[in-house]
């Protein structure tokens, strides 16, 4: 019978990754006892969205480095080494703007608005509503809600508190369509 995953091969690797750690601490001793020259070198990472650190082993030694491969080539759960631009997806992520999540109850008098707006402040969120949709603009989030075209948007009001964004618009049966109006966040 054979299997997905062939274990004999497995515990080979596993085997190999515990020899190559068992060498870790031996250059570990190497160093302490300065057998072996060298240092870590220790970068902290600290930008917008990525937290933690980069930590590489510089050292010189007489002995030959030995490729380790713990993996077979063509292996679908091959280990790559992470190119140096890797982290320019996190920055670029980070500078576009989401979706926030919502949610839009229209009962019968008003239609309330509860927006997400985490790690946001009050003055980055720009709040504009006409007669049929209210669009919210921040640094990181932007959103178009669709609301009925009889709101009163003179009465809308809205207030932001733990990064949650109220909007409050009566109905009004007897408004024009196609105003708009700015509403100031409290």
């Amino acid at each position: 019978m054979t299997s997905f995953f062939d274990f004999d091969e497995i515990f080979r690797d596993f085997d190999k990754i515990m020899k190559r750690m068992h060498g870790l601490n031996e250059a570990e001793k190497d160093l302490k006892s300065g057998k072996l020259k060298g240092g870590w070198n220790v970068k902290q990472i600290d930008e917008p969205n990525i937290k933690g650190y980069v930590i590489q082993g510089r050292f010189r030694s007489d002995q030959p480095l030995e490729p380790f491969y713990p993996f077979k080539p063509n292996d679908p759960f091959e280990r790559r080494p992470i190119p140096q631009r890797s982290f320019r997806a996190f920055e670029i992520a980070s500078e576009e703007t989401r979706e926030p999540l919502t949610d839009v109850f229209e009962e019968e008098k008003t239609v309330k608005i509860y927006v997400e707006l985490p790690g946001e402040e009050k003055d980055d969120i720009q709040l504009n509503v006409t007669k049929g949709a209210v669009e919210i603009k921040a640094k990181n989030f932007y959103k178009r809600i669709q609301v009925p075209s009889n709101v009163d948007i003179e009465k809308a009001s809205s207030k932001y508190n733990n990064g949650v964004l109220t909007i409050i618009i009566p109905k009004d049966e007897t408004i024009p369509q196609e105003e708009k109006r700015r509403i100031t966040i409290d």
